[in-house]
């Protein structure tokens, strides 16, 4: 297994926006996890009081989930985490691998979004992460996940226009895809307001819908709904995947 030191400084050296985190929370502004996540909690699980976020990352989704629930927030990044600490002094958010963390508490709901999980990529690890899911678990517990379950296969550059703290910068971004390993590999070009330019090379493993039924199952949870974000049931690449413990 990689350590965690190692795993967190791959992760900074090849994302621009690890590297920083002010640029990070602003640009995961318009995510819709916490949206999505906290109506699903409420449809399986509406007496649900705690909640343990597995990749956390600058603690914006968690900051709205902690209006409603008890939260901790753990993520690999330390400057993400420090920088939350500063931007969000309220919440518990804390340093931490989460194919190896332990808390010592089990929750009454267990999410990882952002698509946390797609940067382990090799099989015994996903399972390593499972079973943390399962360790801050009691039976009827619901697991909440957001994660890609397709591919992006289209290899065109795509050119946008991100709003940050210091004026607007482009990012050109293409994908590529491996069948073999399920790696969707997402190069961003990055050309920033002061001039200097930043690429990155952002490998996330796709778990397949019937892949990920069988890591969920596997560590005890049984699966209730996987859904995308459009209410149209499984259509778009990333799923929000609904499950609850049945171990005990």
């Amino acid at each position: 297994m990689t350590s965690p030191d190692t795993e967190a400084e791959y992760v900074e050296a090849t994302n621009l926006l690890y590297r920083d985190p002010a640029l990070y929370d602003v640009v995961q502004s318009g995510s819709a996890s916490a949206g999505m996540c906290r109506p699903l909690i409420e449809l399986h699980r509406p007496d649900a009081r705690t909640l343990v976020d597995f990749g956390c990352g600058t603690g914006r989704d968690l900051e709205i989930l902690a209006e409603r629930f008890e939260c901790i927030g753990v993520d690999l990044q330390p400057g993400l985490v420090d920088y939350a600490h500063q931007a969000r002094p309220g919440l518990d958010i804390r340093t931490g691998d989460m194919r190896t963390t332990r808390l010592g508490k089990r929750m009454d709901v267990v999410t990882c979004m952002g698509n946390s999980l797609a940067y382990v990529h090799d099989n015994e690890e996903i399972s390593q992460v499972f079973a943390t899911f399962a360790a801050h678990a009691l039976p009827g517990t619901l697991l909440v996940l957001c994660s890609p379950v397709a591919p992006i296969t289209w290899t065109e550059p795509i050119a946008a226009t991100v709003d940050t703290p210091w004026g607007p910068a482009t990012v050109t971004i293409r994908h590529e895809w491996d069948l073999r390993t399920q790696i969707n590999t997402t190069h961003r070009h990055w050309v920033l307001p002061s001039g200097d330019e930043a690429l990155d090379e952002i490998r996330r493993r796709v778990l397949f819908p019937r892949e990920l039924d069988r890591y969920v199952e596997g560590a005890g949870f049984e699966v209730l709904d996987m859904r995308d974000g459009t209410e149209a049931g499984l259509t778009g690449p990333t799923a929000y995947t609904v499950a609850r413990y049945t171990h005990g």
